[in-house]
């Protein structure tokens, strides 16, 4: 059994999948940059108004009051613009290009408009209200790195570099496998006294696509080592992940590590001394990476947020850290000690404080369901009253 720590450091190790695609940008949400992204032109691409108002020259207004002769009009993506000459302005809207003899804008508030005469009274501050060609950013700069996981925000930068598709990682193609007799399709368990609702797999499958990760398909497979057999040739054929629920512990049962042996499964890690989550282990077959998540829910998606999300960043080109960002904040109710495992409490906001969950059993769906937020608490780590300070991840 290793550390939570070393666990991580072991999945950041492992090698990257090479494959790239080119993509519709439409389509990039959530995908991770395979090359830079560089600029093709300048922005703003000429010098452009960042205030409705007049474009001025400067030393016609060296005494104020001024009245000077209205020249024309500067709209955004007008090609033709009138020239501001000696006692004129010109009417610019935001964004609009500043007319050749302008130097500075004067916002509409500022002046008064008497037909095809305006009127500056008011000082003048500092500000020009001028946005320079290329103070954004100049043609050939990198606006993205490469290993760039793509959000709204990164995607609007990668549009502004004029680029209509983007080259990405592939996303790992993953299935998941839930084994258990005791497992029925949701929306028929109420037929059998003794069957359990599958749920496991459908949180999987949705971390999995939150984190760059192709879900390729969920199956429900009974405890029966020749139907799991078949079903780790048939997953490992189709999917670069494999991520078994269930048959994770040292039941009679536990068959999820035994379906892949004759695939020549390769352990990376088996168990992390940490709570809940203990028995998720990490290998290889067939060059195609096999992670075992316990069958309990809350046990199944806390391991799934730590070592799923970066494993699917490694794998598809992004920084597995970044799957990882913990942060401080200030608890609402105290935390006992811990002893000799890493403990990750499930915990939701109240106001800007962290409240840990009454529930913490590793079965609790209902409460799974509340949890916003993992609290860190390392191994041996005292006691935490109400107002001090620990590590929360966004769960």
């Amino acid at each position: 059994m290793i550390g939570f720590d070393e666990a991580c450091a072991r999945i950041a190790a492992l090698p990257e999948r090479a494959a790239v695609e080119c993509i519709p940008l439409d389509q990039a949400a959530g995908r991770i940059l395979a090359t830079d992204i560089v600029a093709s032109l300048d922005a703003p691409r000429a010098d452009v108004s960042a205030m409705d108002g007049y474009a001025v020259r400067e030393a016609d207004l060296a005494r104020l009051p001024a009245r000077l002769r209205l020249a024309g009009e500067s709209f955004p993506g007008q090609p033709d613009l009138p020239e501001v000459g000696e006692r004129a302005c010109v009417r610019i809207f935001t964004g609009a290009p500043v007319p050749p003899g302008a130097d500075r804008v004067v916002i509409q508030e500022q002046v008064t408009r008497d037909g095809g005469v305006v009127r500056f009274e008011r000082p003048l501050g500092p500000a020009r209200h001028i946005r320079p060609r290329g103070g954004d950013f100049r043609a050939g700069e990198i606006l993205l790195a490469a290993g760039t996981r793509l959000d709204a925000r990164s995607i609007v930068a990668a549009a502004a570099a004029d680029l209509s598709e983007i080259e990405v990682h592939c996303r790992p193609r993953v299935i998941v496998l839930a084994t258990g007799d005791e497992l029925a399709e949701p929306g028929t368990a109420r037929a059998s006294p003794v069957a359990i609702p599958e749920s496991v797999s459908f949180g999987v499958a949705a971390m999995a696509a939150q984190w760059s990760g192709a879900p390729a398909g969920r199956y429900r497979l009974p405890d029966d080592s020749g139907v799991l057999e078949h079903a780790a040739r048939a997953a490992l054929d189709a999917a670069d992940l494999i991520v078994v629920t269930g048959g994770a512990s040292v039941g009679e049962k536990d068959h999820a590590k035994a379906m892949f042996g004759p695939a020549g499964l390769e352990f990376i890690f088996t168990k992390v001394a940490i709570k809940p989550g203990k028995p998720v282990w990490l290998g290889r077959a067939r060059g195609k990476l096999v992670l075992g998540l316990p069958g309990n829910p809350t046990s199944a998606l806390v391991a799934a947020r730590l070592f799923l999300a970066p494993l699917l960043l490694r794998m598809s080109g992004g920084d597995p850290s970044s799957a990882l960002c913990w942060r401080e904040a200030v608890l609402a109710e105290g935390l006992p000690a811990v002893r000799d495992r890493e403990t990750f409490v499930r915990a939701c906001w109240a106001g800007n404080r962290v409240m840990p969950l009454s529930d913490q059993d590793s079965g609790a769906q209902r409460a799974l369901a509340a949890a916003e937020l993992l609290v860190r608490r390392g191994i041996g780590a005292p006691a935490r009253a109400a107002g001090e300070t620990v590590d929360v991840l966004d769960f």
